[in-house]
């Protein structure tokens, strides 16, 4: 489907016209044009945002969280969650849960596969469970143990990935369809309503206790995660006086699900594809493996200590922050696989594109990211191919323009966990890659799943070698 829309998209010279069933009433464009991303995504971004059709959708399950608001709310949302994310403290604490998890839980996980399991496993599962762990580590203060030996089914995190694939039905059929199912508890609308009752009962559980914690200590100074530093949050005043803010507990669930939403499914997706492409290009994986050696090296000459084995060797952010092949496969990977393939604004008011395509209010504009990747005219000829180098300038990673590589947004919506999302895509990837190789399962069969996030269909079937490593000196 991703392939064939990038033909016609081409076909049509980068946007054309759409209009669904006349009882239906959608209608709109669909485009890949990067100057038309920069005129909705930032300079006309007030009239373009995510509009009744997306929210509606999703307020069963997301409320107003940040992931589903717009105007005033969203715009509260967003300071508060810059502020928050950007200090030194979430940043420590987040880093540190992302070390424990990957170190304690994760390589332990893989070891046991290559001793227990033949070492065959569905990476995407995996890496889907580790940033589920991590996410809510990060933003409850919550490990549900997704990442345990056994691997078990934990009602929240089935519920969430349920209640999320549930609800993009609603995106698939026309609302007289998908509200008289919700009325009368029918189908997959009946599903839809118990896999959310679980996940905003957890949710809605980790807030009440949190908040009788908060009573009874006085305080939260011990806990460093998102869910508790809101409930603190202080407002400073351009004298630099602060106030204490009191959210709701009904403003703070939603404001939690919309973080653990926009941070579980995203990362690991991304890492999954990565992996499989990496697999694909030995050259490449022989210098992500080259730049970490060379870390590590430098590591022992610096150090009067005995290091640990290789094997046992545990990067600091800035060693990470020093990776900058792997940041470029990283980024290359999700130019080619985004892990949101498609995204859809809504037009408040009638509009006109500079290049002078009319748009028309209560309309739409979706515009595909997977698709914009295999444009010559964006990126080059060589634009099909996987190639981390473009990243790379004088041995400097080198940003692209937001609206030419939108996969972390643009504009005033530029994603805030964007550089969370990268330590935690490099830490993975190193930590993995470092100890093992990996290889895809001969035969499996690797496409996309048609959903908002781009999951692989089959999952991510592979085989984990343990690498010949030796010992520091």
């Amino acid at each position: 489907m991703y392939d064939w829309a990038t033909v016609v998209l081409i076909r049509a010279g980068g946007t054309f016209y759409f209009r669904g069933v006349w009882f239906g009433g959608a209608h709109g464009i669909i485009t890949i044009d990067p100057s038309k991303l920069e005129y909705m995504l930032k300079t006309r971004f007030n009239n373009f945002p995510k509009g009744q059709h997306y929210r509606e959708r999703f307020r069963d399950l997301l409320g107003d969280g940040i992931f589903n608001a717009d105007d005033q709310m969203w715009k509260e949302q967003r300071r508060v969650a810059t502020t928050e994310m950007h200090s030194s403290r979430f940043v420590e604490h987040s880093f540190l849960s992302m070390q424990v998890l990957v170190h304690e839980k994760l390589l332990k996980l893989m070891d046991d596969v290559v001793n227990s399991r033949n070492g065959v496993i569905d990476l995407q599962e995996v890496l889907l469970r580790f940033t589920f762990d991590n996410i809510c580590t990060a933003a409850l203060g919550v490990d549900p143990g997704c990442l345990a030996l056994d691997l078990p089914q934990i009602p929240f995190a089935k519920a969430f990935e349920e209640a999320t694939e549930l609800t993009l039905f609603r995106f698939m059929v026309p609302p007289f369809v998908w509200k008289p199912m919700k009325r009368f508890e029918m189908g997959y609308e009946k599903r839809l309503k118990e896999s959310v009752q679980i996940v905003h009962e957890f949710a809605e559980k980790a807030v009440t206790e949190r908040r009788n914690e908060l009573v009874r200590l006085g305080g939260l100074n011990d806990r460093s995660d998102l869910l508790s530093r809101l409930m603190e949050y202080t407002d400073q005043n351009p004298e630099g006086q602060g106030t204490q803010k009191r959210f709701s507990n009904k403003f703070l669930v939603d404001f939690c699900i919309s973080f653990i939403l926009a941070g579980r499914d995203t990362s690991s997706v991304a890492l999954a594809w990565f992996f499989w492409l990496v697999q694909k290009t030995p050259e490449v994986e022989n210098k992500i493996l080259k730049e970490m050696n060379e870390i590590l090296g430098q590591r022992r000459q610096c150090s009067n200590i005995k290091e640990p084995a290789d094997h046992d060797a545990i990067f600091t952010v800035e060693e990470l922050k020093n990776m900058v092949y792997l940041q470029a496969a990283l980024s290359e990977s999700l130019r080619l696989y985004p892990a949101v393939p498609i995204d859809i604004k809504e037009v408040v008011e009638d509009d006109v594109f500079p290049d002078g395509t009319v748009v028309k209010k209560g309309g739409r504009v979706l515009y595909s990211m997977f698709s914009m990747a295999r444009i010559e005219s964006i990126w080059g000829q060589d634009c099909l191919e996987f190639r981390p180098e473009r990243w790379i300038k004088d041995g400097v990673f080198v940003s692209e323009n937001q609206f030419k590589y939108p996969v972390f947004n643009g504009g005033p919506r530029l994603c805030v966990g964007k550089k969370f999302a990268y330590m935690q895509m490099k830490m993975v990837a190193a930590a993995i890659l470092l100890r093992y190789e990996v290889k895809v399962v001969e035969g499996h069969n690797v496409v996309p799943k048609l959903t908002t996030t781009l999951y692989m269909q089959n999952g991510l079937l592979v085989t984990l070698k343990p690498r010949l490593l030796t010992s520091t000196v």
